[in-house]
């Protein structure tokens, strides 16, 4: 019995720091570098090497290798294309992890050179739910064939590593979606500002040129030309804010907090920016860009509307949440009477609720405006 505890012990604490390892990134390339070697660090494997099925073709692909034979390392046409393993798989007869000698292995059949003595490999399906995600194949020198218990341990490592592809995949397309999501936001911007501006300014110069077929006295031409000219500004800077928008790196290698004093620098008119952080907790760059632009976007408001003279840009992250806090003694406004897209609301509302967050504002006429962007954070799983 103690035997056996210390063996379950030894295997739980195995467990335990493969998943701790896999929790420590997002990224799939990253997450499957990090598990193999934690793997062959933790079982003492001389090699291990994960193959992949590609989500469109359902064809495999070597994904992540870890010391492989020169024999494979060197020649990639070796490791190309399906196989023994791969095909038994594919065909659902690979249940769990299985042991495969060096003449079944049709990678290794016939080879002496190069295989630095590895005569058996194992290989365990990897599966999230019942779709298939790859094979993992790990293998020792000083193997001959696995005990049930030792191929026990590896199906469960096979879970975690396909539960860790599946949520780094799930990751990947969250990112996409949320490019997604900006575009539209951008285009439904466009739609609204620089498109009403257009049809204002073309109707001022319709207004004007039947004016220039009347006796209209000059003072009135002149303030239908004002107004045009002010449209026209207006809509260029808009049209400038949307191309900055549409930058691919808006931090531009630095940390969010010197984007944002940066922001708080370049602000229009009087206003005196400072910049304050609340905790160090790391964010991913999606939220990261996410923060940034309604930072920017609020502080365009300010510069707009706001005639403010002190701003405070507050951020604060924990590991729970991260909170931005944008602040002015502006002239302020009723939130309940006015045009909730006139100041972007309807923009800010709609980035912090696609982070799964909440946006609230507190305004008064004279008493200054105050936004609140809360974004909860997930914890890792």
């Amino acid at each position: 019995m103690p035997d056996q505890l210390k063996q379950r012990n030894r295997e739980l604490s195995i467990l335990n720091a493969i998943a701790h390892a896999l929790n420590q990134s997002v990224n799939l390339d990253q997450a499957l570098e990090t598990a193999l070697e934690k793997v062959a660090a933790l079982l003492g494997l001389s090699t291990s090497w994960i193959w992949l099925m590609h989500e469109d073709t359902h064809q495999p692909y070597l994904a992540a290798a870890q010391n492989l034979p020169p024999v494979l390392r060197d020649n990639p046409s070796k490791m190309g294309g399906w196989c023994y393993c791969l095909d038994t798989y594919h065909k659902g007869d690979l249940k769990g992890a299985a042991n495969v000698n060096v003449v079944a292995c049709s990678r290794l059949k016939g080879l002496v050179e190069g295989t630095d003595g590895l005569q058996y490999h194992a290989s365990i399906p990897l599966y999230a739910q019942e779709k298939k995600v790859g094979v993992l194949n790990v293998g020792s020198v000083e193997w001959r064939e696995l005990s049930d218990e030792d191929l026990r341990l590896l199906n469960t490592v096979g879970d975690l590593m396909s539960i860790a592809i599946e949520r780094a995949r799930l990751y990947e397309k969250s990112i996409e979606i949320g490019a997604v999501d900006e575009r539209f936001r951008l285009a439904r911007e466009l739609h609204d500002t620089l498109g009403q501006n257009l049809v204002a300014i073309l109707m001022r110069l319709e207004t004007l040129d039947a004016l220039l077929d009347s006796n209209t006295n000059r003072e009135t031409l002149s303030e239908t030309v004002r107004d045009a000219i002010a449209l026209a500004r207006d809509n260029l800077e808009d049209a400038r804010r949307a191309v900055l928008d549409l930058r691919a790196a808006p931090l531009e290698n630095r940390t969010l907090i010197e984007a944002l004093e940066t922001l708080g620098q370049n602000i229009g008119g009087a206003a005196r920016v400072r910049v304050k952080s609340i905790g160090e907790h790391p964010l991913s760059v999606r939220i990261e860009a996410s923060l940034y632009r309604m930072a920017q976007e609020a502080l365009n408001n300010i510069a707009q509307h706001a005639d403010a003279q002190k701003v405070l840009i507050e951020l604060t992250s924990t590991p729970q949440y991260v909170q931005l806090v944008v602040e002015d003694d502006g002239r302020g406004f009723d939130p309940e009477n006015v045009q909730k897209d006139r100041y972007g609301l309807i923009g800010l509302n709609e980035r912090a609720h696609l982070l799964g967050g909440s946006f609230a504002i507190e305004s008064a006429p004279n008493h200054g405006t105050r936004l609140e962007i809360h974004i909860p954070l997930e914890r890792e799983i």
